[in-house]
C-alpha cells in the first residue's frame, strides 16, 4: 500500500511541477524584476537598516517587529531546504542543480518583495477582527470578494503545506543515523515513533502560545544556529580549500551539461529536467512565491508596505544564496556526493563526519534539531492561519490537533513520500500567489515610488 501511495505522490509531484508552474514561478519572477527595475536590489542597504529596528514604531498596527517577522520566516525555511533539500538535489542532479537554484532565488528576491508589500498593503480582518496578512487576505482584499474562490484555493493547499512531515522526517532520519544506530539502539519504527512523540510534545508547549510566543522563540534560536552551522561549513571549505575553485567553476559548466544528473527528463532533456529540480528545491528552500512568508511578514508591526517587502526580499539572500550554497560546496568538496549512497540529511551529516571527524555530525545534528524544531513552530502558524480564514478563528486552534498528530506521520513513513507530499501542494499554493501578485504588482510599484519619493 504505501510504495502505491509513494508512486502516486510522485506522478502528483511531477504534474504539478509541470510547465505551465514553471513559466508562472519563473516568468511571473523575471517580470516582476523587469517592472520593478530591480530597484529593491538597490536599497539593501536601508533593508538592512529596517531589520535592525531603525525604523520600528511601537504604535504602529501589526503584532510582531520587522526581525521577529524575518527570523519566524526564516525559521521555516532555514532548515531542512537548506541542509537535507540541497543534499537531495546534489544526490540526482549533481553540482549543476546548485545553479538553478541560485537562479531561482534572485528571482525570489523580487518576488518576495512583491508578495512582502502586499502582505502589509492589504491586511484583512478574522472573524474576531484580528488584523491579519497572506496570500488569502491581499486576494480577497486587493482584488475583490469575486476573487475569494481563489483565496480558499490558496488556504486549502496551505492546511497540507504546512504539515511539518518533511522537516520531522529527516530530523527524525538524522537522529536515527548519527545518535541511535551507531550506538545500536535503533529499535525500527518503535524509535520513529519515540522520536516523533517526542518532537509533539516540544511543538505542542510552544504552538499553542500564538505568533508572539512563536515569534519570539524562532528570533531566538535562529540566529544563533545559523552562526554556528556556517562556522561549521567554513571549517570544511577551509579544510578542502585546494578543491573549492574546481567545485565553484563546476557548479557553472554542469548547470548546462548536466553531466550528473540521474532524474526524470523535462522538455524533452536532461537539461530541462535539471533546471527544474534546481527550481523545485529553490522553492522548498526560499519558498518565494509560494506564499508562507507573507502570512509572518503579513503580522510585521509596520505602517509602510516597501519596508516590510524591502525585509522579505532578504529571505531568499539569506536562506538561498548564503546557506544553500555552503551546503552544497561542503557536500561538494568533500566527495561525499559521488563516494555515498546516502541521501538527504543523511549525505550531509556524511560531509560533516569526512572534514570534522567525532565531532561534526554532532554539532550538525544540534543544529537540525534547531532548524527543523523552529520550523515546527513557524509551519502551525501558517496552517492556523488557512484554518482561520476557511472556518473563522475560533476554530483555527483545531488544526494545531491536526498539525500534531501529522509529526508521529512525518517520522514514520519515507523521505521520498514526504518530500512528494509537500512539493505537490507548494505548487498549488503558488498558483494563487503568483496570479494574484502578478494582478497586483501595479499598485505595488505605485507604493514603492511613493515611498522613494518620501526617502
Amino acid at each position: 500500500m504505501w510504495s502505491s501511495i509513494d508512486t502516486f505522490l510522485a506522478n502528483l509531484a511531477s504534474f504539478a511541477w509541470g510547465l505551465p508552474l514553471l513559466i508562472l514561478l519563473i516568468g511571473g519572477g523575471l517580470y516582476l524584476l523587469y517592472r520593478i527595475r530591480f530597484l529593491p536590489f538597490r536599497y539593501l542597504g536601508h533593508a538592512i537598516a529596517v531589520l535592525r529596528g531603525k525604523y520600528d514604531n511601537e504604535s504602529d498596527a501589526g503584532e510582531i517587529s520587522h526581525f521577529q517577522a524575518l527570523t519566524t520566516a526564516l525559521s521555516a525555511t532555514v532548515g531542512m531546504g537548506n541542509i537535507a533539500g540541497v543534499a537531495v538535489a546534489i544526490a540526482i542532479g549533481g553540482p549543476g542543480a546548485v545553479f538553478w537554484m541560485w537562479v531561482s532565488a534572485v528571482i525570489g528576491m523580487s518576488t518576495k518583495f512583491f508578495t512582502g508589500t502586499l502582505s502589509v498593503m492589504y491586511r484583512g480582518k478574522d472573524s474576531e477582527g484580528t488584523e491579519q496578512g497572506g496570500p488569502m487576505y491581499f486576494i480577497t482584499e486587493g482584488l475583490g470578494k469575486k476573487w475569494k474562490p481563489l483565496a480558499i484555493f490558496f488556504s486549502i493547499a496551505g492546511l497540507v503545506g504546512a504539515l511539518p512531515v518533511f522537516n520531522v522526517n529527516q530530523l527524525t532520519q538524522a537522529i536515527n543515523d548519527i545518535l541511535l544506530k551507531p550506538a545500536n539502539l535503533y529499535a525500527g519504527i518503535w524509535s520513529d515513533l519515540i522520536i516523533g512523540i517526542v518532537l509533539a510534545i516540544i511543538t505542542s508547549i510552544v504552538i499553542l502560545g500564538g505568533i508572539s510566543r512563536i515569534s519570539k522563540t524562532a528570533s531566538r534560536l535562529v540566529p544563533s544556529m545559523v552562526a554556528v552551522y556556517l562556522i561549521m561549513v567554513l571549517i570544511i571549505l577551509f579544510v578542502h580549500i585546494d578543491v573549492v575553485p574546481e567545485y565553484l567553476s563546476l557548479i557553472f559548466s554542469d548547470a548546462f551539461s548536466a553531466s550528473f544528473y540521474k532524474g526524470d527528463t523535462f522538455l524533452g532533456g536532461v537539461l530541462g529536467g535539471l533546471i527544474l529540480l534546481g527550481i523545485r528545491r529553490g522553492a522548498f528552500s526560499n519558498e518565494a512565491g509560494i506564499g508562507t512568508a507573507p502570512m509572518a511578514h503579513g503580522a510585521a508591526k509596520t505602517s509602510e508596505p516597501v519596508r516590510e517587502g524591502l525585509v522579505a526580499m532578504l529571505g531568499p539572500a539569506i536562506d538561498t544564496l548564503l546557506i544553500c550554497t555552503l551546503t552544497a560546496l561542503a557536500i561538494l568538496v568533500t566527495g561525499v556526493w559521488q563516494s555515498s549512497d546516502a541521501n538527504g540529511v543523511s549525505l550531509t551529516a556524511s560531509a560533516f563526519q569526512e572534514s570534522i571527524p567525532g565531532v561534526g555530525k554532532y554539532a550538525l545534528l544540534v543544529c537540525i534539531a534547531v532548524f527543523s524544531i523552529s520550523s515546527l513552530f513557524s509551519y502551525s502558524y501558517y496552517g492556523t492561519k488557512c484554518m482561520s480564514f476557511l472556518f473563522g478563528a475560533k476554530n483555527k486552534s483545531i488544526y494545531n490537533y491536526f498539525y500534531i498528530a501529522s509529526i508521529l506521520i512525518g517520522a514514520t513513513t519515507s523521505l521520498s513520500m514526504m518530500i512528494n507530499l509537500i512539493d505537490t501542494f507548494f505548487a498549488l499554493m503558488a498558483i494563487p500567489t503568483m496570479l494574484s501578485t502578478l494582478l497586483l504588482a501595479p499598485r505595488v510599484i505605485k507604493e514603492v515610488r511613493k515611498y522613494v519619493k518620501k526617502m
